[in-house]
């Protein structure tokens, strides 16, 4: 079966979410350093482990993009 594309605006918005998704995760991952408290640090590991998995399927939608851009298919190395 063939996919539809998104449409243009559909697009820009998905770009969006993944930056901003991509972003928290990264916003997550660094200050589980700062944090003492293990029931909080659990709490910020558990939405890296989501937020990976969200970028994935993002990532997945983001192909039937329109315009192509590379997609890395690992986070940046900020986020490791």
């Amino acid at each position: 079966m063939n996919m539809p594309t998104l449409a243009p605006h559909e697009s820009m918005e998905l770009h969006e979410a993944l930056n901003f998704k991509t972003l928290c995760l990264a916003k997550s991952k660094l200050m589980q350093g700062l944090v003492f408290d293990q029931e909080l640090k659990a709490l910020m590991q558990k939405d890296v482990i989501l937020s990976t998995q969200q970028i994935a399927e993002l990532q997945a939608i983001y192909a039937r993009a329109p315009f192509q851009a590379p997609v890395p298919n690992s986070p940046t190395p900020i986020t490791h």
